[in-house]
């Protein structure tokens, strides 16, 4: 009760914010586990059941490419079968821990996303490249480049449908508001003339490795000719997610006026 006024005077608790994780120090592996599996369903919610099934997806269509891959080189391990269920899984624990993290650094989840599909994409990649050399038998020369390019035009194609309308998907605010035509015009332009340097740098990287530097470390050509096309994939994944973020798609999530 007030002195001298006769109001009483109560004290209302302050209602404190919600956080992902509590501000507790947390330095261990185990830590940072246990918090993700209490907070398991906020983290779902937050990133979104679709995010979590492609996810999946992504890593279950690398499995498969994975051992395509591993049976054209004859390479027959026991336990190669398991990646089927394993990278799955795995790609859907990176989402909601790249989601997680994602509360302090924003760009994680669409990093982690562009990851996850430029994994595929590079599947499918050395996928169609064994594929071609299978049925010719030429693993090296002019037709190893020309094989390398027409893997790499097959894997952009599903890079653009993939990082268009996932990685760098709008938000649901724009998600429904088609782009004018004249913007989407701009845009495919844009694709193809990042893709082009993409292009170039891929299949010039693996044409090095493969006609230049030639199979190294008693590696068979048909096995060297896949190490060129890894290396080129690494080489030109930086150029292509800058590309694609900063030129391409860079105003996909942005609102437009209806």
């Amino acid at each position: 009760k007030g002195w001298g006024t006769g109001v009483r005077h109560y004290a209302f608790p302050v209602p404190q914010r919600h956080t992902l994780f509590p501000r507790t120090r947390c330095d261990s592996f185990l830590c940072f586990y246990w918090r993700i599996s209490l907070n398991h369903d906020r983290i779902i919610r937050m990133i979104g059941k679709k995010d979590v099934f492609l996810a999946s997806l992504v890593g279950f269509l690398v499995a498969v490419l994975f051992l395509s891959v591993a049976a054209n080189l004859g390479i027959d391990l026991w336990f190669l079968p398991v990646t089927l269920l394993v990278f799955p899984v795995l790609s859907a624990l990176g989402i909601i821990i790249a989601a997680a993290i994602g509360k302090t650094i924003p760009a994680l989840l669409q990093a982690a996303k562009f990851l996850l599909t430029g994994a595929l994409n590079t599947f499918i990649d050395i996928g169609v490249l064994n594929l071609l050399i299978a049925f010719t038998g030429a693993a090296s020369g002019l037709a190893y480049s020309v094989f390398k390019g027409l893997s790499f035009l097959t894997a952009l194609t599903n890079s653009y449908v993939w990082n268009k309308y996932w990685s760098f998907a709008p938000g649901p605010a724009t998600a429904a508001i088609l782009k004018p035509r004249k913007e989407l015009a701009q845009e495919i332009v844009q694709f193809f003339v990042v893709s082009a340097f993409g292009f170039g740098i891929n299949v010039g990287t693996a044409s090095i490795v493969v006609n230049a530097i030639g199979p190294q470390f008693g590696f068979s050509l048909e096995l060297w000719a896949n190490v060129g096309a890894i290396v080129a994939a690494f080489n030109s994944f930086v150029w292509n997610f800058l590309g694609y973020k900063l030129i391409v798609l860079a105003d996909n999530g942005k609102p437009r006026a209806v």
